[in-house]
């Protein structure tokens, strides 16, 4: 039977590389297995994550106990269905389409079974995001032909609609998006700075298109940014979204502390540990009016024991965790249904 109004908790997670890829049906038993004999299971080219942090990372979602977890570099559909039956109880329904990731790492959303909505998955992998690298740019300049008149998301921005009865009337929206990292393996573009804004830009322009078709639903812009898209001082790719949009990160809508805000630790040199954030869930004014009160915070991993695990001050703390970034949690309220 449907609610006229919908409360949901979110939890936003870059699970760092999450394969998990069978030669044959996995089953129940494997997680009881060595760490050795559970990567034999595996013929494939990319390495399963390891056991331990699958288990410790089921153990995190367990607690958050979030209706939508929105993931970042999970390594398909398959490794995703496999981690919520072997891990979560298959307490969720995986949604994810393949995206355009060299690294064959997608975006995408485990939803809790059994809650009183639909949901419609769509993806922008093919769209333009109206940009070319300095090179080719040159080449065009001297009439040289070039692959491609644009590059597309280095991974996706994928729409999720919820809705109950009518789904042309969704009552709320999540577009989550894993934008440009900083590698610049080619040497073509330093830093990735220019590929990231193209797509940040091309993001808030999918942003802006939902608004004008869905003025009055609420709509969460969310992922890993690979910068500081914060509202102080954000890095110089992300200045367009304060100039043209009305997005507004939660963790600054609560009022959380700077200080609290880091969802992954940059390790420098001579050892030297930096919090930095650069996962966010921005809200339009819609989902903002939505936002419960003291609900929007990081999460921070703890140990078999309940004991949260201090910031790692190395590279060596920094691998046995069980991702190199950390959850983001809010929650809406009173979302409208009908």
């Amino acid at each position: 039977m449907w609610s006229p109004s919908v409360n949901l908790k979110f939890c936003l997670l870059n699970a760092e590389n999450l394969f998990l890829l069978f030669d044959a049906p996995p089953s129940p038993e494997l997680v009881t297995r060595t760490e050795s004999a559970w990567q034999k299971n595996s013929t494939s080219q990319y390495e399963n994550k390891s056991l331990r942090k699958c288990q410790a990372l089921a153990r995190t979602l367990l607690e958050v106990d979030a209706d939508i977890v929105m993931l970042c570099e999970v390594g398909g559909l398959e490794s995703l269905q496999n981690f919520n039956q072997l891990f979560l109880k298959g307490a969720y329904s995986p949604a994810l389409m393949e995206g355009n990731s060299d690294r064959n790492i997608d975006v995408g959303f485990l939803i809790r079974k059994g809650s009183p909505f639909y949901f419609d998955l769509l993806s922008n992998k093919s769209r333009s995001i109206n940009y070319l690298y300095p090179h080719e740019r040159e080449s065009l300049a001297q009439g040289y032909p070039i692959k491609a008149q644009s590059h597309r998301f280095s991974r996706d921005a994928v729409e999720l609609k919820l809705f109950q009865q009518n789904r042309e009337n969704p009552f709320l929206i999540v577009l989550l998006t894993h934008l440009k990292s900083r590698l610049d393996k080619d040497k073509v573009d330093p830093g990735g700075f220019e590929r990231r804004q193209a797509e940040l830009k091309t993001l808030l322009e999918i942003h802006q298109e939902l608004e004008t078709k869905y003025p009055n639903t609420p709509q969460v812009v969310c992922g890993d940014f690979n910068g500081n898209a914060g509202f102080h001082q954000p890095d110089e790719e992300f200045r367009p979204l304060y100039e043209t949009t009305k997005l507004k990160d939660a963790l600054e809508i609560d009022q959380v502390p700077q200080s609290e805000r880091w969802t992954f630790c940059q390790i420098r040199s001579g050892a030297r540990s930096e919090g930095r954030q650069i996962d966010f869930s921005f809200l339009n004014p819609a989902a903002a009016a939505k936002l419960k009160k003291q609900s929007a915070h990081i999460y921070r991993y703890k140990n078999e024991t309940g004991i949260e695990i201090d910031p790692p001050q190395n590279l060596e703390a920094k691998f046995l965790l069980p991702s190199d970034h950390y959850p983001m949690v809010f929650e809406l309220e009173n979302l409208k249904a009908f």
